[in-house]
């Protein structure tokens, strides 16, 4: 009897199951972040598209269709059913974002005052003069371009950045006339940074990399300003990267010797140094996280070794790119690079300095600030080192805390480097520092490990927050009393004050007026002494740069500030006009 719907097998052996040709399904996860990533292009892509439609509709058009891209992408990432697949789509979203950046480029590009200091310092460079040392001030006149006042009544024209951000807009002057040279230069870098930060993270961390350097519009913003930075940021990515794997096995590269990996993540560190000042202040973080974990794995003669080895790569690139402008003009390119951290510019920012600038009438003890931001850095180095297996994965993030005590404490010292925290998150975690060497180890733990690292903290935060106190604290230098203003509804022409200088030293003052947190060019001293001694009282007649300063509306608030230089402080006083 046969039976058509038994199926037989061969004596002793048993049937297998059928193998599965499903795909993979992805974690859920993975694909909220594709879709967040995806989500994030939005932000500002309407600007860019409205002001497109109006001047340029050919990028309206392409605009239009990258947010056909998005819409089919947010789609596509909830409902593809393979690993594969939902990759595929990242690449999708990163291909949007790049487009969408370029589109926003060949619309916004005015620029800013770094990137016109950045292209003439390359014209400059092609022509043979020196890049350090000489103003420009043609580059600010009547265009919109923001300056750097400083305390001493002046404005910084020079160019005070590292050679490297010249050198590579120098090919890329054919573009055109102003900052446009550097903009194209610094946009690329973060495309390319970007792509590679794409590339290197794990996949299904790679849409974030899209949503962090491109979906927020705010790395794109400062790329299209022209930011040296941006340059930095970019080379910083592939040394940021699985750092905490620098040197593993006693070597920067393979088969025993400074292998290629190595040799590129140190010579990209050495030429972000070289780009902008700002990763000075990363690499001390990085260099001493890299010998914990060594020293953890290979003792501490290795574990020097390999960082004496990143460290004269990295130092080898920095002085190539340097050399022509070490031996060219030796004095002028040291204070031109230094210039950021001595040139005295005004306070400004979104950090501590709020208290002088807006809650109180100024402060004798400005130079305080500067000593706390120093102290802060030292402090927070000095605890990394200390507790560097709880501290190791926030390398890529602590040094910009010591810039929210700084004067100058813009937000973008902060914004400019996020990229390199999201790297830092997925592929240095907490387990890559599990056994890195720390110091006194036996002294912070035992039954008293809790109390021991709360002093230690203190100990090494105090002298900081102690410098921040005096700064914040400190009382305006000179006292002001408006005598007479003249002026019209909607301009001022001349003011008159009063001011006694309370303080035991002679001050120079330099005196603006402000309305929000902006500053106005500095006034003419029309009458009065430029030099005010110590404890006495004098009469002062106050111009407008231009002969006219445009008034506000009703009720919005206007501030004199008077800056000194030596030393340094900020005396303010509200200015009420009479009704006209």
């Amino acid at each position: 009897m046969l039976l058509a719907d038994t199926q037989l097998s061969a004596p002793g052996r048993p049937t297998e199951p059928a193998v599965s040709t499903a795909p993979q399904p992805p974690t859920q996860w993975h694909r909220v972040l594709t879709l967040l990533a995806d989500v994030s292009l939005f932000i500002g892509t309407r600007e860019v598209w409205t002001q497109a439609a109006t001047h340029r509709p050919a990028v309206a058009a392409v605009i239009s269709v990258c947010y056909a891209s998005i819409l089919g992408c947010g789609v596509l990432a909830l409902v593809v059913r393979g690993r594969r697949a939902l990759a595929r789509v990242d690449l999708c979203v990163l291909v949007t974002g790049l487009t969408l950046a370029l589109c926003t480029f060949v619309l916004f590009h005015r620029g800013s005052d770094e990137s016109v200091l950045t292209a003439q310092a390359a014209r400059e460079l092609v022509a043979g003069h020196g890049v350090y040392g000489h103003p420009w001030p043609w580059l600010f006149g009547g265009n919109g371009i923001a300056l750097t006042p400083t305390v001493t009544g002046g404005y910084d024209y020079t160019y005070g950045y590292p050679p490297l951000a010249p050198l590579l807009t120098a090919p890329m002057l054919w573009l055109g006339h102003g900052g446009l040279p550097a903009i194209a230069m610094s946009t690329g870098a973060l495309l390319v940074g970007t792509v590679v930060l794409w590339w290197l993270l794990p996949a299904p961390w790679r849409s974030a990399a899209t949503m962090t350097c491109l979906g927020f519009s705010m790395i794109s913003m400062y790329g299209r300003l022209g930011y040296p930075a941006i340059l930095a940021l970019a080379l910083l990515v592939p040394v940021v990267v699985r750092w905490p794997r620098i040197g593993r096995g006693g070597r920067l590269g393979r088969g025993g010797r400074l292998g290629p990996a190595g040799v590129a993540q140190a010579a990209c560190l050495g030429a972000a140094c070289a780009a902008q000042q700002l990763p000075w202040f990363l690499a001390p973080f990085l260099l001493a996280g890299i010998y914990a974990v060594r020293r953890g794995e290979l003792g501490a003669r290795a574990a020097g070794l390999v960082v004496l080895r990143l460290a004269g790569v990295a130092a080898t690139a920095w002085l190539l790119i340097n050399t022509y402008f070490i031996v060219s003009q030796p004095v002028a390119w040291l204070k031109g690079i230094a210039l950021p951290l001595v040139q005295g510019a005004v306070l400004h920012g979104q950090g501590l300095v709020g208290v002088s600038l807006y809650l109180t009438n100024g402060s004798d003890r400005l130079d305080w600030y500067g000593y706390a931001s120093l102290l802060l850095l030292a402090g927070l180095l000095a605890l990394f080192v200390l507790f560097v297996r709880r501290l190791g994965p926030a390398a890529t993030v602590l040094p910009w805390l010591a810039f929210w005590l700084a004067t100058r404490s813009q937000d973008g010292y902060y914004l400019m480097m996020t990229p390199l925290w999201l790297a830092a998150a997925v592929t240095a975690p907490a387990t890559e520092f599990a056994g890195a060497w720390q110091p006194f180890t036996r002294r912070l733990a035992g039954p008293y490990r809790r109390p021991a690292r709360i002093a230690a903290a203190l100990l090494l935060l105090s002298p900081a927050v102690v410098s921040a106190a005096l700064a914040a604290t400190g009382s305006p230098p000179l006292r002001m009393e408006v005598t007479s203003v003249r002026h019209d509804v909607r301009t001022l022409s001349r003011l008159t004050l009063r001011v006694t200088n309370t303080d035991g030293d002679a001050l120079t003052p330099h005196f603006t007026l402000t309305r929000g947190q902006g500053m106005y060019p500095y006034f003419s001293v029309v009458r009065g002494p430029a030099t005010l001694p110590a404890h006495t009282t004098a009469t002062y007649e106050l111009r407008p740069p231009e002969g006219r300063y445009a008034l506000p509306k009703p009720g919005q608030r206007i501030r004199l500030r008077v800056f000194t230089s030596s030393p340094q402080t900020l005396s303010s006083a509200d200015v009420r006009l009479p009704t006209v």
